[in-house]
């Protein structure tokens, strides 16, 4: 599941590496790079659905633009890329995944391609909630009979099985993927 449109921000000191990042993901997102810390929290907007962070760069660190993107209530997905290998410290980091340098081409591809579809599943699994929070309220407040003759409550609840099969379907393209890479 690769959302068209999606966008990446790739933010890497290295410019040879973070081109070659950009150049990984071009034909199938919009990609923009920073090339320093600073840069990058100027940049960094809920424009972004994806951050692919270095972890170690002069200046300002990934760990301060992750601090920025907390700070601002940025909703976007957050990969570490970096030669850092990741400690405990990890645990306490808000991202989603972190990836150790080198990486390849599909590592890259497969991590951002993951996190947009985690980020799909959670926005599913939120309208799907809100959709049964609405008809559990309906069918507490609302007699059987108007139930039954409502076109807008048998719309509510066609909706409903449509996000269930999707929630599902995604849950099981992610729990394929994360099988996939522990192999």
């Amino acid at each position: 599941m690769t959302p068209r449109g999606a966008t990446v921000l790739i933010v890497e000191d290295e410019r040879e590496l973070a081109d070659l990042y950009a150049d990984y993901l071009r034909d199938s997102y919009d990609v923009d790079v920073a090339y320093s810390g600073e840069e990058a929290i100027e940049m960094v907007t809920d424009a972004y659905d994806v951050v692919l962070l270095d972890r170690r760069m002069p200046v300002v660190s990934g760990n301060e633009v992750l601090a920025a993107i907390e700070e601002r209530d940025i909703d976007c997905r957050v990969a570490m890329v970096t030669a850092v290998n990741p400690d405990f410290d990890i645990i306490d980091l808000g991202i989603d995944d972190y990836l150790v340098k080198p990486v390849t081409r599909q590592e890259v591809r497969d991590t951002v391609d993951r996190l947009l579809t985690i980020q799909e599943y959670n926005e599913r699994v939120q309208e799907l909630t809100a959709k049964k929070l609405k008809r559990n309220v309906l069918e507490v407040e609302q007699p059987a009979g108007n139930l039954q003759n409502s076109e807008e409550f048998a719309r509510l609840t066609d909706e409903i099985e449509v996000l269930e099969r999707e929630v599902e379907h995604i849950a099981a393209d992610l729990d394929a993927e994360d099988l996939d890479r522990s192999l």
